[in-house]
């Protein structure tokens, strides 16, 4: 029984008709609905309304070889017992970047052949490499060793001795930390995969033995098509360059939650996006999951945060099931095809590295690229397109922040960009004040007429850590500058529609102009006579928290 069979068929060109209409009543001017309704990435990929068979690329991304994800938990702090805790509660490898001497003692009752080891030891990897080779012959994991150095010894030495073991990690963290977009991480690890091979092949390992010995390290964040899309794309251009190569090699890939998308205000709410960004790993592919706890942004975890962290992944796991099909998101028309466009902008930017020379020598070439997204996506975040909930919208004026102790701030995964950080600061710098600075909301009129805007302008204030006051509900001048004046505060915003600011607006600024205003901001757009600037969705949110705090007379 088709369960469709009662309805009638349609076409892509009837749905552009219906949209269309839609659009037009909305006061909406396009001949197109896509690209009325259409965005686009950092990376220029298109993201359309509407998908079809038609949009299926020619070229897909190969499925993982594997089912469910490995539970891989980071340490930076040398703690032996929060180490077994994790093991004995559902992680599955150690992620270590702990310094090199307590290395071994981090790792005392460890079961070195069940639990895989990921090292984290910068130019200290050599020496790490020895302390955790000296433990057993039968360790597996990965070295973590990156260009240059003691990188091709070490594969060398694990191909010829340790067939569970990989000596290198190509990490594309650093380039999503620093700000890059998606394209930009997987273009910047492909370059640095192909320099490692260039160096094992060089020293005489094969290459199929050169793939084996690598290690792809990935954001994962909260946007999760974006993710489930990166890292199918990763596994379709690795694939392409291990043919190119004569080989056959499968990418393995570590994801780990964005470290950038963290806040440290409201940090609870990592909690749901490291849920997500879990999710979107294990749907991409991930052969092993790093969720970073809640609270990575104040420093280093304690019991409680780690235990969450790897119970969200247990719950996926056990709970939800979603490690039980392979590539379930494989065959999606809007996946695959942004799969493809994603795939192709990344390859773009590979072969404009390769063109530079290489990943050691294009290093200002990647850095201003990568700076120029940070800066688009910094104005998004200014102009709230880019939101952040509980930090830029919906922040809790009464939140209590958790605070970073000396044994907290020991192993920090930290130096990255942070979205959050700017809204963040203003929010210390309020905390840090005698009384918090406050902003007057005249609400002109009704209730059920100034509620919108008034709630509107109050988030953005509390988005910088400002009190708001409000006048309630009155239309007389002179009341609502004696409400003004009663509050204490210096600067007001104007809150109603846009009759009552017609009728109402120019008298009550003049009025609080009288009672000592020093600047009056209105709620909504349109020119008003008294009224020094308005504020409205899409606006410069920063810049209005910046310039309420000057006119407050906050110190910077």
């Amino acid at each position: 029984m088709r369960l469709a069979a009662d309805f009638p068929s349609t076409t892509r060109d009837d749905w552009r008709a219906l949209a269309l209409g839609v659009l037009r009543k909305s006061g909406v001017e396009s001949d197109s609905p896509e690209a009325a309704l259409g965005t686009d990435t950092y990376d220029g990929v298109r993201i359309a309304p509407l998908y079809d068979a038609g949009d299926l690329p020619e070229l897909r991304a190969p499925r993982a070889p594997h089912r469910g994800w490995d539970v891989r938990q980071r340490h930076a702090v040398p703690d032996n017992e929060a180490v077994l805790a994790d093991l004995e509660s559902g992680v599955t490898s150690l992620w270590l970047a702990v310094p090199v001497e307590d290395l071994a003692r981090t790792l005392d009752g460890v079961h070195l052949d069940l639990a895989p080891v990921v090292l984290e030891a910068g130019e200290r990897t050599a020496e790490a490499a020895g302390v955790l080779l000296g433990l057993g012959a039968s360790v597996r994991g990965n070295l973590g060793a990156g260009l240059g150095g003691d990188a091709v010894e070490l594969a060398l030495r694990c191909a010829a001795e340790h067939p569970g073991l990989r000596a290198i990690v190509v990490d594309g963290l650093p380039y999503h930390d620093a700000g890059g977009s998606d394209a930009q991480e997987l273009g910047c690890s492909l370059a640095v995969g192909v320099a490692h091979l260039r160096a094992l092949t060089a020293a005489g390992l094969p290459v199929e033995a050169a793939l084996g010995q690598l290690e792809f390290r990935y954001a994962a964040t909260a946007d999760q098509f974006a993710t489930i899309a990166k890292l199918r794309a990763a596994r379709l251009l690795w694939a392409r360059v291990a043919e190119v190569c004569g080989g056959q090699g499968v990418q393995l890939q570590h994801a780990v939650t964005s470290s950038a998308m963290m806040t440290a205000r409201d940090p609870y709410v990592n909690m749901l996006r490291t849920t997500l960004a879990c999710f979107a790993a294990g749907v991409g592919g991930a052969d092993a999951v790093t969720v970073l706890p809640f609270d990575a942004a104040v420093g280093a975890p304690d019991a409680f945060a780690r235990r969450i962290a790897r119970n969200t992944q247990v719950l996926l796991l056990e709970e939800s099931g979603v490690g039980r099909v392979a590539d379930p998101a494989g065959g999606s028309w809007y996946v695959e095809r942004r799969t493809a466009d994603l795939a192709a902008r990344a390859w773009a930017w590979f072969q404009e590295i390769e063109a530079a020379g290489g990943v050691q020598d294009a290093g200002e070439l990647v850095t201003a690229r990568i700076a120029q997204t940070r800066a688009r996506r910094d104005d998004d975040v200014a102009h709230r397109r880019f939101p952040i909930t509980g930090v830029s919208e919906f922040p809790d004026p009464r939140e209590r922040p958790l605070r970073p102790s000396p044994a907290r701030s020991e192993g920090a995964r930290s130096g990255g960009v942070r979205y959050a950080r700017p809204y963040e600061e203003l929010r210390d710098l309020a905390d840090a004040q005698p009384e918090r600075p406050r902003v007057f909301l005249a609400t002109i009129g009704p209730v059920a007429a100034h509620t919108a805007r008034a709630s509107f302008a109050a988030n953005l204030f509390h988005a910088g850590g400002l009190e708001t006051v409000s006048s309630g509900p009155s239309t007389d001048p002179e009341e609502i500058a004696r409400a003004f004046t009663d509050c204490g505060a210096a600067v007001a915003c104007l809150c109603s529609t846009d009759k009552l600011y017609g009728e109402h607006a120019t008298a009550v600024a003049q009025a609080l102009r009288r009672a000592g205003a020093r600047r009056i901001w209105l709620a909504g757009k349109g020119s008003h006579e008294g009224v020094d600037a308005t504020l409205y969705a899409g606006c410069d949110a920063l810049d209005v928290l910046h310039t309420t705090f000057d006119d407050l007379g906050v110190v910077r």
